[in-house]
């Protein structure tokens, strides 16, 4: 616990929330409607007090306010807990790693969390204030969902909804003619993200091989090495959904023969899967399978014709959960 991960969530959900107003621009006409000027408004992580503070010092308040106005800024303001969203904090999923595709990582289900940000739109004029507020608007009914990658280790993608909350507008308008006018609204949302915890490797909580040795002779002036036995967990169930065929007929519990539709997939001398009951092929004739039942303490149950028959290979023993039972491959040398 308290290891040391970083994901990048917040950042990643700050940059997206950001980069959904990146492209407004308003335009100004002249009596006879022609757009006499296009101007794509700036956009700035920062407080607006911060803007304010630049606006009121500016020592050259005679320049084309254009230049300095219109203008956006967001912040991120704020980080709670949705019980809303909670899942199971105990389940996990596992997924291939993006840098090698043959390992499989594990990670725990998220935890839901709400960050709240402030978008706040400054102007001299309200014609363009409301050309913003207008193409802001209609895209949050009252929610706009963004996909957000969340973790690229496993590539982990979300769509994140992103809720308005609530608009205000206030006008700045004090001392003599001089003094600057600022329109500021103020619009402030919820983006309803995941944090994830570390990702790691999904096969290091189970131990991929034990081997025991027996001495004989004297243990201290003459060992020799009777025997050794190595053992590595190995699946009793079908992890990866792989389908090789479907039963032909019923089968019963005392059947040790079964037939299956094509068993030109199947080799002797390998486990399957059938519905949770773990059988190993001991001979092949055409699509006939002779079979020992319920391997590993299994149950033996009756199955259906037509229900799937699944293959148990080395990519179901690398997908082999802490907690779940196994049996071993054992060698002796």
């Amino acid at each position: 616990m308290f290891e040391y991960f970083y994901n990048e969530i917040l950042r990643r959900t700050v940059i997206a929330f950001g980069s959904l107003f990146n492209e407004i621009t308003i335009k100004h006409t002249n009596n006879s409607d022609q757009v006499v000027s296009a101007i794509k408004v700036p956009l700035a992580y920062g407080p607006t007090q911060k803007f304010l503070a630049r606006l009121n010092q500016s020592p050259n308040l005679n320049k084309p306010v254009q230049i300095t106005l219109p203008r956006m800024s967001f912040e991120f303001t704020g980080l709670t807990y949705d019980a809303g969203r909670k899942s199971t904090t105990t389940q996990y999923f596992t997924s291939k790693s993006v840098e090698d595709s043959k390992e499989i990582k594990k990670a725990y289900l998220p935890v839901p969390y709400n960050m709240q940000f402030e978008l706040s739109i400054m102007s001299k004029l309200n014609d363009d204030a409301l050309q913003i507020i207008e193409q802001i608007l209609p895209y949050f009914q009252p929610a706009y969902t963004m996909t957000v990658e969340l973790v690229d280790q496993i590539n982990e993608k979300r769509d994140v909804p992103v809720v308005l909350e609530n608009i205000t507008m206030q006008d700045d308008y004090e001392g003599d003619f001089t003094t600057r006018r600022v329109l500021i609204y103020t619009l402030r949302f919820t983006a309803k993200t995941y944090l994830f915890g570390p990702v790691s490797s999904a096969t290091k909580d189970i131990i991929k091989k034990s081997t025991v040795s027996y001495i004989a002779g004297d243990l201290i002036t003459n060992p020799t090495r009777e025997v050794v036995y190595s053992a590595e967990p190995r699946a009793i169930k079908n992890y990866t959904g792989v389908v090789l065929t479907i039963l032909a007929q019923d089968v019963s519990n005392t059947d040790t023969v079964i037939k299956v539709e094509d068993a030109s997939s199947i080799s002797i001398n390998t486990y399957l899967d059938l519905g949770g009951e773990e059988v190993y092929v001991t001979a092949k004739s055409g699509n006939s399978l002779t079979v020992e039942r319920g391997k590993d303490d299994t149950t033996i149950t009756s199955h259906l014709g037509g229900s799937p028959v699944k293959s148990i290979t080395n990519a179901d023993n690398l997908l082999v959960e802490e907690g779940d039972d196994f049996g071993f491959s054992g060698s002796v040398f």
